[in-house]
């Protein structure tokens, strides 16, 4: 390679750096032709150090042009998100009451229309802000005070929450009161919440652990009981309904589904679900349902039961207590995974959602690489995971994988994502708790040396190939699950018993006393 073309490179690398307040443009790193002449030029000779810089290069220019090309379609893309917010905007203006004032036109004269008649509504507000907003319908509810008063009133405010275009699938429902402009929460989101039934259950859907003789005979009695004593549909799995007619043509009145689509439509049908088994089963029945899920009665057939509070031996007191109502249950928070590939041309083709209950892993599979990942929280990036994988994980799955790769134990109804590295490659990686609100992206970067691999809840593996991305939100959907005394009792409870949590004998008192 001549002299005069690596000066000529230099030059341009040396002019962007001066682009954008000192930020290096690296779309602008190397100049197109100097790019084709680096490309097509014959490297002279045999030497080796020529040769490998030709085609790291060649890497660089095929890296830009990927990086242009992407530029260009984020450009369009929110070329025509701007366009939806302003055909979104006119509408919610049009629907305001329109008084045009002389000598304005267009939206200057709406927007003026609309502040004069804030004023003339003595300090009330007008409609809410949309669909997504809060409004303060509280902040000035007296009347004006007289021109002489000396009452200093605080300003009114609107909050909104920020959703990412129609296509967002995250939904808010907290609730904010306004009392003269301060903002206080009028319920914890955490505090135990109750169920009551408006009507009587008729339907329950059992779902039972497989390849067990002592659920298989609890089963069938139960079955039995909730149809002759509470005369109650019972629908089972297919597998569970051959099981029951091979032991008595008795159990023909139990129902159960034939294909994918009737499962889809499950939820409309079943108003209970009851499991017999541990903590697996309840995974299992959770992803059963792509959408709502019926409220789970789950009872402790397995070795660790941290969401199985019910004990089997009184079952029938548990089931009536349950079916009368009202019972206190555990709003269990699911995550929403997409799997973005590469060729997808934008964010919205993706393959088909996957929810998970516990968490969804991305490891190195049987590579004896490292896991090379780039994370974004919101389009922020957090950090570049190097070392076995990464967890992300759900309350309630806190107790489980992320736990053992050194996650905190987290209380099943915070709303929150557990961000938990496997085994890293840095000693100051610590685990995270973030928000419940926020989208996580782990994206496996172009000079990754191998590809990663992603599960659910330990099933469903996925290869991520370079390029490929794994998109994480909270699903709108979370899994109800009952509760034998309460959210907390029966939370510590299961890590006091599954886990003896901080068990140890009590410091003796042999010895000297402090005076």
């Amino acid at each position: 390679m001549s002299p005069s073309k690596l000066d000529s490179i230099g030059e341009a690398s040396i002019s962007c750096s001066q682009q954008e307040n000192g930020f290096i443009n690296s779309f602008s790193l190397f100049s197109e032709k100097a790019v084709d002449e680096l490309l097509q030029s014959p490297v002279q000779g045999t030497d080796e150090h020529l040769i490998e810089f030709s085609e790291a290069m060649r890497t660089v220019a095929k890296a830009l042009r990927r990086a242009a090309e992407g530029k260009a379609s984020a450009q369009a893309e929110a070329a025509e998100w701007r366009r939806k917010y302003e055909l979104e905007r006119a509408r919610n203006l049009q629907l305001e009451p329109k008084e045009q004032l002389p000598g304005q036109h267009g939206d200057d004269a709406i927007i003026e229309n609309l502040i004069n008649q804030n004023n003339k509504a003595n300090g009330k507000f007008l409609t809410c802000c949309g669909r997504n907003g809060i409004c303060s319908h509280e902040v000035l509810r007296d009347g004006e005070p007289d021109s002489d008063s000396k009452i200093v009133r605080k300003a009114s405010f609107k909050l909104s929450w920020c959703c990412k275009g129609e296509q967002s699938d995250q939904h808010k429902h907290d609730i904010v009161s306004f009392e003269r402009g301060n903002i206080t929460t009028a319920e914890r989101s955490s505090k135990q919440i109750s169920l009551k039934w408006e009507s009587h259950p008729q339907t329950v859907l059992v779902m039972t652990k497989p390849n067990s003789i002592s659920v298989r005979i609890l089963c069938t009695e139960m079955v039995r009981w909730l149809r002759e004593q509470k005369n109650m549909n019972i629908y089972v799995e297919p597998r569970v309904r051959e099981e029951l007619l091979t032991e008595s043509s008795y159990f023909n009145f139990v129902q159960t589904w034939k294909d994918d689509k009737e499962v889809l439509l499950l939820h409309t049908k079943v108003d209970l679900v009851v499991t017999l088994g541990g903590d697996g089963t309840v995974l299992w029945a959770a992803s059963m349902f792509k959408g709502p899920v019926p409220p789970v009665v789950p009872f402790s057939l397995g070795s660790l039961g941290f969401m199985t509070p019910f004990h089997t031996e009184n079952y029938r007191e548990c089931l009536n207590q349950v079916l009368k109502g009202p019972i206190s249950i555990t709003l269990r928070h699911r995550l929403q995974c997409h799997v973005i590939r590469d060729a997808a041309k934008n964010e919205y083709e993706t393959e088909e959602p996957i929810l998970v209950l516990n968490e969804v892993t991305i490891d190195r599979g049987i590579s004896s690489y490292l896991t090379n990942l780039e994370c974004y929280c919101d389009n922020s990036f957090v950090t570049c995971v190097q070392g076995d994988g990464l967890i992300l994980s759900t309350t309630s799955g806190s107790t489980a994988y992320s736990l053992a790769a050194g996650g905190s134990m987290v209380h099943p109804q915070v709303p929150g994502i557990l961000f938990t590295p496997i085994c890293p490659h840095s000693l100051s990686f610590r685990p995270l708790i973030l928000p419940e609100h926020v989208t996580l992206r782990v994206q496996v970067p172009y000079n990754s040396r191998g590809h990663a691999w992603a599960s659910f809840d330990g099933k469903d593996r996925k290869q991520l190939a370079a390029g490929d991305a794994l998109v994480c939100s909270m699903a709108p959907w979370p899994v109800p699950t009952a509760c034998q005394v309460d959210s907390t009792g029966d939370f510590l409870r299961s890590i006091h018993e599954g886990l003896h949590w901080n068990l140890r004998k009590t410091q003796s008192f042999d010895g000297p006393r402090e005076s």
